[in-house]
């Protein structure tokens, strides 16, 4: 029997999960799925991936299984993991439904589902670096400044 997963992420303890369970729980029922099981996680996605738990994700999800996330970047930040994982999805034939980016990827890993989430990907990574960029030269600043 398939089953439907929700993968949840946030990265620091300003970010909140409720967000990212409202909006899956009423896109699931928009499009009639009913969610077996929650996997929520609060830690950064530059962490190792067993913490982010996408490996115990993987295990569990079967052929024809569902797996709802808000966006790409909730998988992971950087493109090379989006695309493994990607990979190992399609693999595994399991559909899943990227909420913001409007995509449902039907576990066959057809070249324009690859494009568009490696292109997220990308935008996601590039999006990580620019946050980190300037979070490093505020903290300059900051040290400049004498705070």
């Amino acid at each position: 029997m398939c089953r439907t997963y929700a993968y949840l992420r946030v990265s620091t303890d300003r970010q909140d999960l409720e967000n990212q369970r409202l909006e899956i729980a009423s896109y699931a029922d928009r499009q009639g799925l009913t969610v077996d099981e929650w996997l929520e996680v609060e830690i950064s996605s530059r962490k190792d991936v067993r913490k982010c738990r996408i490996e115990e994700l993987l295990v569990k999800l079967r052929r024809g299984d569902v797996l709802v996330v808000s966006e790409v970047s909730r998988l992971a930040r950087s493109m090379r993991e989006v695309h493994n994982i990607m990979g190992d999805l399609a693999a595994k034939r399991v559909v899943v439904h990227i909420i913001k980016q409007g995509m449902v990827a039907k576990g066959e890993g057809d070249l324009t589902t690859r494009i568009l989430v490696n292109s997220f990907a990308m935008a996601a990574e590039m999006e990580r670096e620019l946050i980190s960029q300037r979070t490093k030269n505020g903290l300059a600043r900051a040290r400049i400044q004498g705070k």
